[in-house]
């Protein structure tokens, strides 16, 4: 049986459509079949998933091959790429590692979304990066009331509340003042977006916790839930919404045992001039 590995590429880039066809003779040369599409038979599967483009792109490569079990290598053709393994000057020795099948793989935790509304409906979703619960009415604020392992922790009113996982610690969650977490650390992340209150700090919690917000009834307008920003699921008044560690994670290739460190500093563009590298006796 031939070798074969999916490639998704981001779909309006061009870089990104030059990419895909330099990645396509690339693995032809090392003997290796570049597809497209999954097929319907787990057992043809292909035996990576080479990304090209932002972190974003490999979210939808995510939800393409969620419940197949295939591994994920990102080349970033995005901004900053945080979950990207290599830049596009790389793509020749990540062509060779796949060849090579010199890369290692790690998981990381998702998150499971079900929202229980007031009529008894239950919607449900996932999520790599973090589930949003947000305001409908951009005018105003959501009423939400937060709650940790059925007790109740918090109401406020705000924009939204973010609850993400390590992963997504360096996505949404950063960006609305939450902590950097560790992609090795098991657990789960609470951030209030522009709260009116005061106790909304983040909030980190066990990876076994479950997660629940509840839109009051006090609310003029209905709620949304956001996974990942691509799936959307209604939150009308008096829905409730539970976060839990998801059943499947998501599997990605690693062509380095680069420390995270290493990989915040590269991305952010981190200032690091002065440091000796740990502490010299006299």
């Amino acid at each position: 049986m031939s070798r074969r590995v999916l490639i998704v590429r981001h779909e309006w880039r061009p870089q990104a459509v030059t990419a895909a066809a330099d990645a396509e003779n690339r693995l032809r040369a090392v003997g290796i079949e570049p597809v497209h599409a999954l097929g319907d038979d787990p057992a043809d599967d292909p035996e990576l998933v080479l990304v090209l483009g932002g972190d974003g792109t490999l979210l939808q490569a995510a939800e393409l091959v969620r419940g197949r079990d295939i591994p994920l290598i990102g080349v970033n053709l995005g901004h900053v790429g945080f979950l990207a393994e290599a830049d596009p000057d790389g793509l020749d020795e990540v062509v060779q590692r796949i060849a090579d099948r010199a890369y290692t793989v790690e998981e990381r935790m998702t998150i499971d979304v079900e929202v229980q509304t007031p009529t008894g409906q239950v919607h449900e979703g996932w999520a790599v990066n973090e589930a949003t619960i947000e305001k409908i009415d951009r005018s105003g604020v959501i009423e939400l009331a937060v709650g940790v392992d059925g007790r109740a922790l918090s109401t406020f009113g705000c924009d939204g509340i973010v609850i993400a996982t390590p992963t997504g610690s360096t996505a949404y969650a950063f960006s609305g003042g939450g902590p950097i977490v560790w992609p090795d650390v098991e657990a789960l992340l609470v951030v209030p977006i522009a709260a009116h209150a005061l106790f909304s700090r983040p909030v980190v919690t066990s990876p076994s916790s479950v997660l629940s917000v509840e839109v009051l009834d006090r609310n003029l307008t209905a709620g949304d839930v956001w996974c990942d920003g691509r799936r959307q699921l209604p939150a009308p008044i008096g829905s409730h919404i539970d976060v839990r560690r998801g059943r499947e994670p998501v599997r990605l290739a690693r062509l380095e045992q680069t420390p995270f460190s290493g990989r915040l500093v590269a991305k952010f563009n981190l200032p690091v001039s002065g440091w000796r590298g740990g502490r010299k006796d006299p």
